[in-house]
């Protein structure tokens, strides 16, 4: 038979369990079965016969229950009822299966059961965000890669080196007319040769070019521009053909008054008295004296010739 209270008394304050932790301020249980994570005789799991608590396995949470029946068979000692992912479904789902139970023991599983829907909350919402990956790198890999790369970087300085002087050799003619050397490395530096005359000679005929003045076509216009100059040129036609027709009838008239002006005096008999005379018909006021200027345009030679 099991006796909660002879257990406890064997692993209170005056006894030793593994899975006891002290502090200075209170005593905490790492038991995975323990509701709240506290030493007393109430959320003690090995002390309670009759025991309730809720667990998280890969994001589901599971209500785990012990009942003193199943104390001689160990295997069978839990009951696990999966909990719905529902919070308020599952709820009522720890309500039902604690039915009868204390009420300590219903509350301090609701409060563990939304303690862990809390966590996988943040989990998901951390998931889901960006974050940064700590990459570790150990120094001693580090020097080995850079001395390694110092190395590599010196041999082939001498490599290229080394390929320069024995070209400059084979060109001058050092080593006669008999060679055994590879020909890939003549017919590159032959390469290289041909392109820097041709980068040379570029640039050559570009500095040739500077300096040189051309003369561009102007850009070719369009029916439209030419439908737009003739209707401005018959504008300016026209204008200038009124500005004529103006003249040529103020000068009509100019001359017409004069004439008429010298037939009266004509007409007008000798003073036989000193006094002067007055004039028949209506009295003439003076006109004021304009003067009129005149500009010819010289028509080309084509039109003078076609007229």
């Amino acid at each position: 038979m099991q006796h909660d209270s002879v257990i406890w008394d064997l692993i209170s304050n005056r006894q030793f369990c593994s899975y006891k932790v002290k502090t200075k301020t209170q005593q905490f249980c790492r038991n995975e079965y323990n509701v709240t994570g506290l030493c007393n005789r109430q959320s003690c799991p090995l002390a309670n016969s009759q025991y309730a608590t809720v667990r998280e396995e890969k994001g589901r949470c599971y209500l785990y229950m012990k009942v003193i029946e199943r104390a001689a068979f160990p295997a069978r000692m839990w009951e696990k009822v999966k909990l719905s992912q529902n919070y308020e479904k599952a709820l009522q789902e720890i309500d039902e299966n604690l039915i009868y139970w204390p009420h300590y023991m219903r509350h301090k599983c609701k409060q563990r059961f939304t303690k862990i829907t809390q966590y996988l909350i943040r989990i998901r919402k951390l998931t889901l965000k960006r974050q940064r990956k700590l990459v570790p790198l150990s120094r001693k890999v580090e020097r080995r890669e850079k001395r390694r790369e110092e190395k590599a970087l010196i041999a082939a300085q001498l490599d290229n080196a080394i390929e320069k002087e024995l070209l400059e050799r084979l060109k001058q003619g050092t080593y006669g007319d008999i060679y055994n050397f590879p020909v890939h490395a003549f017919d590159k530096a032959l390469e290289k040769q041909d392109e820097e005359s041709e980068t040379e000679s570029e640039e050559e005929e570009e500095d040739e070019d500077v300096g040189k003045r051309e003369f561009v076509a102007a850009d070719e216009i369009e029916e439209s521009d030419l439908s737009d100059f003739e209707d401005m040129n018959n504008l300016k036609a026209s204008d200038e053909e009124e500005e004529e027709e103006e003249e040529e009838s103020e000068e009509e008239g100019e001359s017409e008054e004069e004439m008429e002006e010298e037939m009266e005096e004509e007409r007008e008999p000798p003073a036989k008295s000193k006094g002067k005379t007055p004039l028949k018909g209506p009295v003439r006021k003076k006109r004021a004296y304009v003067e009129i200027e005149y500009e010819q345009e010289m028509e080309p030679a084509s039109k003078s010739k076609a007229s």
